[in-house]
């Protein structure tokens, strides 16, 4: 009898022991959807502005290319990644006559960031606005750009 209870208790510990693990194993972060918005210039003179969607840990490429061109206007590359409330990009833009590379740049939800690429001042510059996708702010955008397209206007980023 008491080698039956013991051996309860023992099987009751184990199930236990192996609860707790499963419990505080890190859970992997789910994606968070993102909003990208960007204006692109080179040497003052806006030449792209693309707006994608796109998710943490998940690379978005987009290129724009003119049919029947052999070389795209753009091509860009861009990987965000999430810390808190924090988000971390990295960005990887080549035009036919430039490029360049933005790593590391920290932005949270709604803000805007502009950055030069370009070896020189005015060669290369990109602003940035990111949104998560599953928010207030976003839907509001959405709409008031739905709003200016059915107006017959453009907006900006």
């Amino acid at each position: 009898m008491m080698r039956a209870t013991l051996l309860k208790k023992l099987c009751l510990g184990l199930a236990l022991v192996g609860w707790a693990c499963i419990w505080t194993v890190p859970r992997q972060a789910e994606a968070e959807p993102l909003y990208f918005a960007l204006e692109v210039r080179s040497q003052g003179r806006l030449v792209a502005q693309p707006k994608l969607l796109g998710e943490t840990g998940r690379t978005v490429r987009a290129e724009r290319r003119q049919p029947g061109a052999q070389v795209p206007d753009y091509r860009l590359v861009l990987t965000p990644t999430a810390e808190g409330n924090t988000f971390h990009l990295e960005l990887d833009l080549v035009l036919p006559e430039a490029s360049g590379h933005w790593r590391d740049v920290s932005l949270r939800h709604g803000q805007e960031s502009r950055v030069r690429l370009g070896r020189g001042s005015g060669d290369l510059e990109v602003s940035l606005l990111l949104m998560k996708v599953n928010s207030p702010e976003f839907r509001a955008l959405m709409d008031l750009t739905q709003a200016a397209e059915a107006a017959g206007g453009e907006r900006a980023i």
